[in-house]
Parts: structure tokens; sequence; C-alpha cells
């Protein structure tokens, strides 16, 4: 059996599947040590189950340390070490303000303070060292990184994505004068040009690594003292990883939960025909949306975590902080807002019963009747409707609006954040949403998804019957993945087809032997500009990889140049920046699981139970059950 266990802000989710069954639980999440939630949630799926620890042959793992941690401000004590001369480059970043408006906006600090940088005395050009990092000059800079007894090292020298020397006889040198540090390399952990970014994202490394590691550790500790097999982990592209490798880079884990949720997602809709689809995941705390085109999620060669940039590869997931747990509030201008702080899980919403007063999009639901107050919720929580209107009301005075016209001003503001985002990854990237399937879940999407397909135009809107648990469902469906990536600056002579696959075949060897498959399946990711522009477009390799023609990969470039900014350049000189290799193996073939019992269709109004979440249907909407179980709204007679 394959089992599957995503930590959310409010519940942790398992899924069991195999052997004829697909099991469910839920359990609250424990912040204080998320492996507690997990081994919950894991004991609550077996026991519904009735099965043994030992039937589980593989265990998958979603999770937000990382996340939370960069979000909250929490990270190890971490020195940066830099080619002298350069050990501000964090601080410095780039010249674009935060906010073009807001000239007092700043990014946020550098994880390692300017006590703790350090210069190495080499330089490196792309050609070779410049000044050559000796064997006493490792020894010197490696004491006095020492001295000032950091737990992690992050260590970013100029031009080591092509020349990495450098920085590995760094770190041999501080493993003799700091053998209990963690050390990041630059190289490995991004292996693409651009200092900043390269220096950003390996300072995130390297101050997350240390916390990640113990939550890891802990986790693998409890799961073989329960007979279960060692998790793999979800990394940011939507892949597993084994837990080591991903206990040593915790920048590679930073968007884990949300990438499960887009796994899970692609998942049903190509289950349910749902050629293209957009996904709404609304948990307790945020809601995470994303574009699946052909079954496939689309991916994003870098991304920004609370203002910080990850050059890493990352599933293209726009995150907002509207969950069925975020709290409604009265700014200082007299307007409703909602988020972006949440009650958690713990005391939770007010109709939790749990000791929460102040008011949520949860609670609202339940006052408006798109919450049955009868049936309890995933985990056993019974709904206190009379603790939701004293905390829904008290709000509604301070606005002047009655209890029920206060519920539906947060389930519609809540509503307009996510309907925002949702149009920053189609509208603003050139995508029309109205050809698309609206595919809900988390345990609050399918409340509020067809309002929102509604505002934009979409006709159709699915809620997989394991919509409460779709991460975790993700999980056990994802692949076992590594990537490798180099910055190759091809041009002019430089570019061609032989050059190209000799690139692609050294990655691929690379990431097949990170990953321990040598028959892994390899697909390539080329990225490309104009000579003279500083950003590049990713293009998918053909088919016929690994010789790709530079013609083939020009011509899908200038295509993707022009759906994006309007336009191409036929005269202009085409440049191959960066190459990106993905090695996969594909989880094990699943076992169709028992169908469940069909449902007549439902007209709205209407809420219809499922196992872990509840799908409204507004008036002028039909619902109706596919062969999966996957519930299926559509327009209807009105």
């Amino acid at each position: 059996m394959l089992l599957g266990v995503d930590v959310g802000g409010t519940f942790t989710d398992a899924v069991l599947l195999g052997d004829g069954l697909l099991v469910t639980a839920k359990a609250p999440t424990t912040p204080e040590d998320q492996s507690l939630g997990v081994m919950a949630a894991v004991e609550a799926a077996l026991a519904r189950a009735e099965r043994d620890p030992r039937d589980v042959t593989a265990f998958a793992h979603g999770m937000t340390v990382a996340t939370n941690a960069l979000l909250e401000g929490r990270h190890a004590r971490t020195a940066l070490v830099a080619t002298e001369g350069f050990t501000d480059l964090v601080e410095l970043g780039r010249q674009a303000r935060a906010e073009l408006y807001r000239l007092c906006a700043g990014r946020p600090a550098p994880l390692a303070p300017p006590e703790l940088r350090f210069g190495a005395p080499e330089r490196m050009t792309p050609d070779g060292p410049l000044r050559e990092l000796t064997a006493a000059g490792a020894d010197t800079l490696a004491r006095a990184v020492a001295a000032a007894r950091p737990e992690a090292v992050a260590v970013v020298l100029l031009h080591a994505y092509r020349h990495p020397g450098h920085e590995q006889r760094i770190r041999a040198a501080l493993a003799d004068a700091l053998p209990d540090a963690h050390v990041s390399l630059s190289h490995e952990v991004v292996g693409t040009f651009r200092e900043y970014e390269r220096a950003a994202t390996t300072e995130v490394d390297a101050a997350l690594s240390p916390l990640l590691g113990r939550y890891l550790r802990r986790l693998a500790e409890r799961t073989q003292a329960a007979g279960l097999p060692e998790p793999a982990i979800m990394q940011s592209n939507g892949g597993l990883a084994d837990l080591a490798s991903a206990a040593g880079h915790a920048a590679w884990t930073v968007l884990s939960g949300p990438a499960g949720g887009a796994a899970g997602a692609a998942f049903a809709a190509r289950a349910a025909g749902a050629e293209r689809a957009l996904c709404l995941d609304m948990g307790g705390t945020s809601a995470d949306v994303c574009v699946v085109h052909d079954g496939v999620v689309a991916e994003a060669g870098s991304s920004e975590i609370a203002g910080r940039p990850i050059a890493l590869p990352t599933l293209d997931v726009h995150t907002v902080g509207a969950g069925g747990g975020s709290i409604a509030w009265r700014d200082a201008g007299g307007a409703l807002r909602v988020g972006p702080r949440s009650a958690g899980a713990v005391p939770g919403p007010a109709a939790y019963g749990r000791g929460g007063t102040e008011p949520t999009v949860t609670d609202a639901n339940l006052l408006l009747g798109h919450l049955p107050g009868d049936v309890p919720l995933a985990g056993g929580v019974t709904l206190d409707r009379a603790a939701a209107e004293r905390a829904v009301g008290a709000l509604g005075e301070q606005l002047g609006l009655d209890v029920l016209a206060c519920a539906e001003g947060i389930v519609r503001v809540a509503n307009a954040e996510m309907l925002r985002a949702l149009r920053v990854v189609t509208v603003e990237r050139g995508i029309d949403p109205r050809d698309h399937a609206l595919v809900a879940f988390g345990g609050a999407g399918p409340l509020h998804a067809v309002a929102i397909a509604e505002q934009l135009g979409i006709a159709r809107v699915l809620a997989p019957r394991t919509s409460g648990v779709l991460a975790a469902l993700g999980l056990v469906v994802a692949p076992r993945r590594r990537d490798a990536q180099r910055s190759v600056l091809r041009r002019g002579a430089d570019f061609t087809a032989e050059a190209v696959a000799s690139d692609v075949a050294e990655l691929a060897d690379a990431a097949r032997a990170a990953l321990g498959e040598p028959r892994a399946e390899i697909a390539a990711t080329y990225e490309l500009r104009y000579r003279g522009q500083a950003f590049e477009l990713a293009v998918q390799a053909p088919d016929d990889v690994p010789a790709a023609d530079p013609e083939a990969l020009r011509a899908a470039f200038e295509d993707a140049h022009e759906e994006r900014y309007g336009y191409r350049d036929p005269a202009a000189e085409v440049e191959l920046v960066t190459v990106r290799v993905s090695a996969t193996v594909p989880a094990p073939p699943l076992a169709t699981p028992p169908q469940p019992a069909a449902r007549a269709p439902v007209d709205g109004p209407a809420a219809i139970p499922l196992p872990e979440s509840t799908v409204w249907v507004p008036a002028g909407w039909r619902a109706r059950t596919l062969a999966d179980g996957t519930i299926e709204v559509t327009r209807g007679p009105r």
C-alpha cells in the first residue's frame, strides 16, 4: 500500500491507497512538532483501513517546515562566505524596488548579518582562476568562520557554477575547522549564474537546512519505531527526493506543501478528462492556485518566497492568505478585510468550539448554510453555530451590518482574494480562463469554487471525491525526481546541436546519478533570450532529446516570446542561457479503488458533503457524480 501525508496550516491529511482500498484521514496539525500530527494522521488512516504499518511499501511526505520557518524568520545562525569584495551581495540585491510607489518599502534583511560575512581570498573568472585560492588561505578563512560559531555556512563564490573547485576547497577546510556545521555550496544548490539570486538561494538553503534536518530526523525516528518505511519528501518541483537529500537542501522544499496539491490537481484533471484546468487549493490558512494543461502543471525556473528569490525549478503555484481559518477584521478605514492572519489549528475558527473568538471564513460559511451544521467536519470537529454567530456578530457591529450581511461580506472578500490570484496565473499571462475547468480541492475549496468560476466565466467545476486530502493523494502519485541545471551561455558558432546534446547528456548523467536510477526518464528544458535581454523564457525540448536542434529551439522560443510579449524579432541573435534536465521515475502503478455509489443530479442551492470537504452548489447550477466519484458542477436550470 502507498501512503501520502501532507501537513497543512490547520489539518494534516493522510491517504492510504492500494490493495483495493482508498482510505483517507485527517488529524489536527501540531505546529510545535509537525511530526506528531503526521503520526496521528497515519495512525487514523491505518486504523480506518484495518491495516498494519508493515503493509505500507512507500511513504511520501509534504510539509511546511521550511516555508513556515522562512515566513516567520526562524533559522539557524548562518555565515556567508563570498569572494572578497562581494560579501554584501545579498544585501545589495537588485536595483528594482520592492514596491514602485513606496520608497520606504525594503527587502527582507539578509539571513547572514554583517558580522557573519567573510571574504574568500580568491577570484574566479568564467575562463578559470584569476586569483588562486591556496590551501593556507582556505584554512585561515575556515578558522575565522569557526571563531564566529555559526550553525550553518553558505559558500557563494563568483563563477562557481562553472568552476566549483574553490567552493569545494572551502568545504574541506570547514569540515576540519567546523565539523558540526551545515555547509551549502552554491554550485550544488543552484548551479546557474546571476550572483545575487544564487547567493540568496544558497543563504536560504544554509539557514533552513539545520531546522529541516532536525525535523526530518525526528520524523524518521518515529516512522521507524512505528514500522513504517522512511518517508520520501516532496520538493518544490513536484517530484520526490530521498529524506537525506531533502534534509541537506532545505531550499529544494520551500514549496513542498503546495507542490503536493498541484500534483494531486493534475492527477484529478487527467482523470476527469480536463485538458485545460485551473486549480484552486483552499485549506485552513491559505489558497494556492495553478494552471494545468494536458495533465501537466506549469513550471517556473525560479520563484520568490517571503521576498527572497529562490533560483530553483518550482511548480508555478501562486499563494494568497485566504483559507477557511482566515480571520475577518475591520481595517483603519472601516473596510472589511479577510486574512492573511489565520486562526490555524489552535484555537481554530470560533465554530470549532476550541476557544476561538475571532470571525473566520468557516464561521461565515456555517451561518450562510453553505456548511451543514449537523454534520461533523473531518477529524470529528462538530460545529458550534452560536459561537460563530457571536464572533461574526461582533465584527458586524463594528461594520454596521447584521450577522448574515457580515457573513456574506466575509465570503465575498475571500472570494475576491482568490479571484485575484487566479487572474495572476491566467489573464496576466495571456491565458483565457473561460475555456478551462476549475478543479477545486482542499477542505474549503469546493465551498467557494462555483462563485469564483462564475466571476471568471468558467462553466465547469470539478471537486474530486478526495478533495479534502487531494494534496496527500498528489504525494502518492508523484514521481521521484532530481534536477540538474547549468548556465551554458551559448550563441553563434558555439550554439550547435552537438554542443547542446553534450550539455544535456552531461546533466542527464548527473541527475540520474543523484537519483540513483541510471535508466530514469529524462526531460530537458532550455532557457533562451534575444541577445541583450536580461531575462530568459523556458521552452521544452523537442521529443528527440538529447539531440536538440538549435533552429527548433529558436522557433519554440520565438513562439513563446510572441505569446508572452506580443512580438518576435527574426533578425535578432538568440542565446541559449541555461539547460535544465530532470530525471524522473514514475510512481508505482495504482490499482483502481472501489467506485463510490452514484448520486442523483442535484440542483442548487445545495450543500453536498464529501468525506473531508463540502461542495456548495448555488442556485442556477447543477451537480452530478462522474464515474470516479468526482462531483461535476455545471450551469443548470435557473
